[in-house]
């Protein structure tokens, strides 16, 4: 066998062999009660403990500080899923490329052809971006899933507030009773007041950890009546109706593309068979006088 084919099969391999530790490792559990204080307002640990120097840890000091900057935006965005750590995204980032490359050694070995090392390199390329391809789809569907939460939550703040709440117990509720990434960002951000940061700073933190802008323009709100002393009740009710007026107008939007979306599936798949039932039986008998004659 040549050395080639051996030295490919072994980067395969061993690539396989990290990539399943990756999947299947057991989580950190101090990683996921750290996280699970963080986003959903529990008690914070006792202490912190003393770890060794992990892997992780050296790929992300000798990772681009761009490169890793960019990853913890997406993990960010994406809520930082437990399983989905810095350094197991980087290890993949790494592995991936490397387990394709050998086995594009192997496809190239079996007839080499400029087709197939384009084909290969291609390949090859691709494999490196596909966890920020994942990371940056299941960021966009949270960020969907928070802007579809947004109305109903403040219509919620802006009853507690009037009831008498103020306005972190009135997000301390809304965290308490939702069940979405909204309501996790809200508890973060409450955690995040807890532990010394100031309001306007958590508020800041909170707007950067999103990209719906209705969110952002109410935080931008929130904040500027703080600093100015306006009445948040006042800021929540605008912003409440505001948010109704949009939702509604989207449905419109919606509801209003419909007859053309229809159009083509109509022209496609309806027409040709309503004509085919109308005007077949007179096309037969069409055919059937010719032919007699």
């Amino acid at each position: 066998m040549p050395p080639l084919v051996i030295t490919a099969a072994m980067a395969i391999t061993g690539a396989v062999a990290v990539l399943s530790w990756i999947v299947v490792a057991p989580r950190d559990r101090t990683h996921e009660q750290v996280l699970a204080n963080t986003t959903h307002g529990l008690p914070t640990a006792a202490a912190a403990r003393h770890t060794r120097r992990t892997t992780g840890e050296i790929v992300r000091k000798w990772a681009p500080p761009k490169a890793m900057h960019r990853l913890d935006r997406l993990l960010a965005l994406a809520g930082r899923p437990p399983a989905w750590t810095m350094e197991r995204v980087v290890l993949t980032k790494l592995l991936l490329p490397v387990a394709a490359a050998s086995a594009g050694l192997l496809f190239i070995t079996a007839g080499s052809s400029p087709g197939r090392i384009i084909f290969v390199a291609v390949v090859t390329a691709v494999t490196f971006f596909v966890p920020d391809l994942l990371l940056l789809s299941k960021g966009q569907e949270r960020q969907k899933k928070i802007g579809l939460e947004l109305p109903d939550t403040l219509d919620q703040m802006t009853i507690a507030v009037e009831a008498g709440l103020g306005f972190e117990a009135a997000m301390m509720r809304a965290a308490k009773n939702g069940t979405g990434p909204l309501a996790a960002e809200l508890a973060r951000t409450l955690q995040d007041m807890q532990f010394g940061q100031g309001r306007r700073e958590a508020y800041l933190a909170l707007s950067e950890r999103t990209t719906v802008k209705d969110l952002r323009r109410f935080l931008r709100a929130v904040v500027q009546a703080d600093a100015y002393g306006i009445a948040i009740a006042d800021v929540l009710r605008t912003q409440a109706a505001e948010m109704r007026l949009k939702r509604r107008q989207h449905a419109e939007e919606h509801a209003m593309k419909i007859p053309v979306k229809v159009i083509f599936p109509l022209m496609l798949c309806i027409l040709p068979a309503m004509l085919i039932v109308l005007l077949g039986p007179a096309v037969l008998d069409v055919v059937k006088a010719f032919s007699s004659q």
